[in-house]
C-alpha cells in the first residue's frame, strides 16, 4: 500500500509545488528562447553566406552530439571562467543557476528546432520563393511572410516532439542546483527515506505535465488542420 500522508508533513507538498513551478518557468523561458534562436539559425543558414552556414553547421553538430548534461555543466562551470573578473564575481555570488540552465537547454533545443524547420523548408516548393521575389519582397521579407510560416507549419509535429523532450530535459538542471521538480524530489527523499513514494509522486507530476502538453499540442494541430 502506498502511503502519501507524508506530503502533509514538514511542508513537503509545498516543496513539490515549488519544484513544479520552477520546472514550468525553466521550460517556458528556455522554450521561447530556443524557438527564437532556432528560427535565427535557419535564416542564417539559408542566407547563402558560407561563414554563417559554417557557423550554424558547427553549432548544430556540437549540440546534437554532446550530451545535454555536459552542455549544462560547461555553461555553469566553464563559461564564467572566460568572462571578465567583475562578471565572474557576479556569477559566483548570484543565483545564476537558473539562467545558465535556461541558456544551455535553449541552445541545445534550438539546434534541433533549426533542423526541424530546415526540413520543413525542403517541403516548400521553389515557386513560393520565386513568387515572393516577383512581387518585390527582399530576403528578410520573403522568409518572414512567405517561407517560414509555411515551413513551421510543415514542421509542427517535429517541433511538438522537441517541446516534450525539452520539458523532460529540464530535470537535468538539478545537476547545477536549480530547484526544479527533480531537485526537490531528491531533497524530500533524503529527508524522508521514502524513495518509492517520493519518486512515485514525481513520476505522476511529470506524466501530468507531458500528457497536458500532448493534449494541447493535439488540439493545436487540429485547429491548424481545420484552418488549412
Amino acid at each position: 500500500m502506498f502511503d502519501l500522508s507524508f506530503l502533509l508533513e514538514d511542508g513537503y507538498l509545498r516543496l513539490f509545488l515549488d519544484g513544479v513551478l520552477t520546472t514550468l518557468r525553466l521550460f517556458s523561458v528556455s522554450g521561447l528562447l530556443a524557438l527564437a534562436i532556432g528560427v535565427m539559425l535557419v535564416i542564417m543558414r539559408s542566407s547563402g553566406l558560407k561563414a554563417l552556414k559554417g557557423f550554424v553547421v558547427g553549432f548544430v553538430e556540437y549540440h546534437r552530439n554532446v550530451p545535454i548534461l555536459v552542455q549544462i555543466l560547461i555553461w555553469y562551470f566553464g563559461v564564467p571562467q572566460a568572462l571578465p573578473e567583475s562578471v565572474k564575481i557576479w556569477v559566483n555570488s548570484g543565483n545564476t543557476e537558473f539562467i545558465f540552465a535556461a541558456i544551455a537547454l535553449a541552445m541545445n533545443s534550438a539546434a534541433f528546432i533549426s533542423e526541424d524547420i530546415r526540413s520543413g523548408l525542403r517541403a516548400i516548393p521553389r515557386t513560393q520563393e520565386e513568387a515572393a521575389c516577383s512581387i518585390g519582397l527582399n530576403f528578410p521579407q520573403r522568409y518572414r511572410y512567405v517561407i517560414l510560416p509555411q515551413a513551421i507549419r510543415v514542421a509542427i509535429p517535429s517541433l511538438l516532439n522537441q517541446t516534450l523532450i525539452l520539458f523532460k530535459n529540464s530535470s537535468l538542471a538539478m545537476a547545477i542546483g536549480v530547484h526544479e521538480l527533480l531537485f526537490q524530489t531528491k531533497q524530500i527523499d533524503n529527508a524522508t527515506f521514502r524513495t518509492f513514494d517520493v519518486f512515485l509522486v514525481a513520476t505522476i507530476l511529470y506524466l501530468a505535465g507531458t500528457i497536458s502538453l500532448m493534449l494541447m499540442a493535439d488540439r493545436f494541430s487540429q485547429q491548424k488542420i481545420q484552418k488549412g
